[in-house]
């Protein structure tokens, strides 16, 4: 009987631990580079842009255009799993609520801190919701269900849908700076990096059973010398005849 069943059951708590904390880290770090106004990623750009001209929240928009993208999975034919439907609500409801409590700041410095944390603590959280393998966000099961459908490469497919979020939030009054480039360079080496630090460890194989140990042999005859010894015995023969 296979122990895999047990084994992942045994995991489910940790990968549902890493799933929210992943997601809600996610949300907050969000928070901390909006709050740093030096430039968002281009998805936030694009949640920022629609928020400036509905009066929404970022993180309502967030959650809003979360469920639209999920839509586009039908004709896809993309599985979401619980963490993109968690993906859908948590990032946005922990994105208002962080920022609801976070000030704005003030200064180089601290803008620059704030933005790096920001980014640093959305590589970890990355790290964490994905490593828990419960299912990818709404954005990136876009990106991979057109990758599968079109037969592009997945980069040209990611880099398509970023420019086009980007230019779309640029021209609703999102802002784009040099966080949305600093966040564009860093995200891709921080996710790599955690994803590998909460990574589940993989299932242990069974042991191959110990063989016995094979009977020693007894040495063979040196076959060589057997032709020698078969002959001795008419050499002396002939010597005695002699």
């Amino acid at each position: 009987m296979s122990l895999a069943p047990v084994r992942r059951a045994r995991r489910l708590p940790r990968r549902l631990l890493q799933l929210y904390v992943g997601l809600a880290v996610y949300g907050a770090s969000s928070a901390f580079v909006v709050r740093a106004g030096l430039g968002l990623d281009p998805w936030d750009v694009f949640h920022q842009g629609i928020a400036e001209r509905t009066g929404w929240s970022i993180g309502t928009v967030s959650v809003a255009v979360g469920a639209l993208v999920l839509l586009l999975w039908v004709p896809l034919r993309q599985r979401p799993g619980l963490g993109t439907v968690s993906n859908v609500f948590a990032v946005g409801l922990t994105m208002d609520a962080t920022l609801a409590v976070l000030p704005d700041v003030h200064g180089a410095v601290p803008q620059a801190a704030l933005l790096t944390a920001g980014i640093v603590l959305n590589g970890v959280a990355t790290g964490l919701y994905i490593a828990a393998r419960l299912g990818p966000g709404p954005r990136d099961g876009l990106m991979t269900g057109l990758h599968r459908r079109t037969g592009r490469s997945l980069r040209l497919v990611r880099t398509g849908m970023e420019l086009t979020v980007l230019a779309a939030g640029v021209l609703l009054g999102g802002t784009a700076g040099v966080g949305t480039v600093a966040y564009a360079l860093a995200i891709g080496p921080l996710s790599q990096l955690f994803l590998r630090v909460f990574a589940l460890p993989e299932e242990a194989k069974a042991p191959e059973p110990a063989r016995a140990p094979e009977p020693a042999r007894a040495p063979e005859p040196d076959r060589a010398l057997e032709p020698a010894r078969a002959a001795a015995p008419a050499r002396a023969a002939d010597l005695a005849r002699g």
